[in-house]
């Protein structure tokens, strides 16, 4: 599996580095305040984990699944609910957490959907963001890394269900996704 990855892009160790730095900010920003966590499913997964043990706060999960990709290697920009939350977001602190922002089309979509469901306040937490990518705006209140346009597994991302259990962000060969 490790030889479909052309280089690793981030480290476990930057990762781990990276994801309690932003867990303290989190906890900072919230001080006094429980937070709702919201993973995208099913990418966020590893990364919400983590960063939900690096916060010093009282956190409640839920998730959401949305498909915009399918087996594609980019969005289609058509969004469905495939899981909806558990419990009402009325009147909570949501902190919606993502693998990846790309084109920003998906996140619009469920930040307008969750608004909608009267919060108390909604930020974004996204562990990857692909600038160049962006085809609408999105306010992401907590980024992890910067990407350059590179299709990128590991740590919860995947291709095609593979690659999520790798320990690193590693950028994927393109002959593993162009057939």
């Amino acid at each position: 599996m490790t030889g479909d990855i052309k280089e690793v892009l981030l480290s476990k160790e930057t990762l781990d580095k990276r994801v309690r730095e932003l867990g303290a900010e989190i906890t900072a920003d919230y001080k006094g305040k429980e937070i709702l966590m919201i993973g995208v499913l099913r990418g966020a997964v590893i990364f919400m984990g983590d960063l939900a043990r690096a916060i010093d706060l009282p956190v409640a999960l839920d998730f959401m699944a949305v498909s915009s990709y399918g087996t594609a290697s980019s969005s289609s920009g058509v969004v469905r609910i495939l899981k909806d939350l558990d419990e009402s977001v009325e009147g909570k602190h949501l902190l919606i957490v993502e693998d990846i922002i790309d084109s920003g089309l998906t996140l619009k979509y469920l930040m307008d959907n969750l608004m909608s469901r009267n919060p108390a306040s909604a930020k974004i937490c996204t562990l990857l963001n692909k600038p160049s990518r962006r085809k609408i705006a999105v306010d992401v209140a907590y980024n992890g890394f910067d990407i350059p346009d590179e299709f990128v597994v590991g740590y919860g991302l995947d291709y095609a269900e593979k690659y999520r259990n790798l320990p690193f962000i590693g950028v994927l060969r393109p002959e593993a996704y162009k057939h």
